[in-house]
């Protein structure tokens, strides 16, 4: 189409929307891609979980026998860090194949990609089961905006199939690892510091908690890519002045699940463990997500991507979470790809970028994917 936004300039515009989350404002932004994707014969709806923090479902298609096929990705970004920058962070500054800024790789170039890619493809779409395109707010704070669109009765429709836009550096991710954080309260008495007698110590409570958490055991086999569940403790504290007995310590807790695991039920048996001194509450719980490499439809993402990037496409798994925790399962589990252009160890770094040519690829892998699902 005449009309269709070169995916590396348009990354580039997404990038200049200051979306760091908190406090997000992800509005203008979406309504950025909205304006294009309307002009391609999209329709376009907003969804606002708070002031200024929209997601954006667009769809395009009309046979109703098929459901189409889903992009997904966010436009939230994480803050800049303390570490000053070495180029403007909102600029988008191409040197030596790299483009440089807050959200090339996590995640703007992917949602670039996959918004050229349909706006490309939008005549063939039209005449088929077509895609929609889930733009979400609130990602990196726990998926605040994908799991807003799972309550609004209608708004994410039916898919077929889901492409999470992460980074991956085009490589074919099958799921991810959930993650469950939580936080753990211990309480005691206050008393002053040179009568710890009098008092009950929160922080020793904590302390052994802490130890007890470095032994345990989730009683579940490896899985064959993601490896084992992991547990860290990522903080303590506890006490507000030197010479008192602290009355109340917290610990946070990261849990990382393999598929196959119920969070409940690692809550229950994690707070089972530490025992009724310690009070335990999650934070962020968003699931893990797994498909089966050998589906039909994961085989021909395989294809497009060594048709794309001229290497052989082995079998992997991110570290991190994504939209997929909250849609996949919303959309009744279809096969889940996370596939997009941006660098894996890029993200939420200080001078993040995006490989310049890896956003050309992943529009390409978008356009063959969208066309082969309409194409039946």
């Amino acid at each position: 189409m005449a009309n269709a936004p070169d995916a590396v300039e348009l990354t580039r515009t997404l990038v200049g929307f200051n979306t760091i989350n908190p406090p997000g404002n992800e509005r203008a932004c979406a309504e950025a891609l909205g304006r294009i994707l309307e002009g391609a014969g999209f329709s376009c709806a907003y969804h606002e979980f708070a002031p200024g923090r929209a997601s954006l479902v667009a769809r395009i298609g009309r046979d109703a026998r098929r459901a189409p096929l889903c992009f997904t990705g966010h436009i939230d970004t994480v803050p800049l860090g303390a570490q000053p920058w070495t180029r403007d962070p909102f600029a988008g500054e191409i040197a030596d194949g790299r483009m440089y800024g807050r959200g090339t790789s996590d995640m703007k170039s992917g949602v670039a990609a996959f918004v050229s890619a349909a706006v490309v493809t939008a005549g063939d779409l039209a005449r088929g089961p077509g895609v929609v395109l889930v733009i979400t707010a609130g990602e990196e704070t726990g998926c605040e905006g994908a799991f807003h669109l799972v309550s609004v009765a209608g708004a994410l429709g039916d898919a077929g199939a889901v492409v999470v836009a992460e980074p991956t550096a085009n490589r074919v991710y099958a799921g991810h690892k959930g993650a469950l954080w939580l936080k753990a309260r211990t309480r005691g008495v206050t008393a002053h510091g040179s009568m710890p007698e009098r008092g009950v110590n929160a922080v020793h409570k904590a302390a052994r908690a802490v130890g007890q958490l470095a032994d345990f055991d989730f009683n579940i086999a490896r899985h064959p890519v993601m490896g084992a569940p992991t547990l860290n403790v990522g903080t303590i504290k506890g006490g507000l002045n030197i010479n008192s007995v602290p009355d109340l310590a917290e610990i946070g807790i990261d849990i990382r699940t393999v598929p196959g695991q119920r969070h409940d039920a690692v809550r229950a048996a994690l707070a089972s463990y530490l025992g009724p001194e310690v009070e335990v509450e999650p934070l962020v719980d968003v699931e893990g997500v797994w498909t089966d490499p050998e589906h039909p439809w994961m085989r021909q993402v395989f294809a497009a991507v060594e048709g794309a990037t001229g290497e052989k496409a082995d079998v992997r798994a991110a570290t991190y979470f994504t939209d997929a925790a909250a849609l996949t399962p919303a959309y009744g589990d279809p096969p889940t790809v996370i596939l997009g252009p941006g660098e894996p160890e890029l993200a939420h770094q200080t001078d993040e970028y995006c490989v310049v040519e890896r956003i050309r690829e992943a529009e390409a892998i978008f356009t063959y994917l969208a066309l082969a699902w309409n194409r039946g």
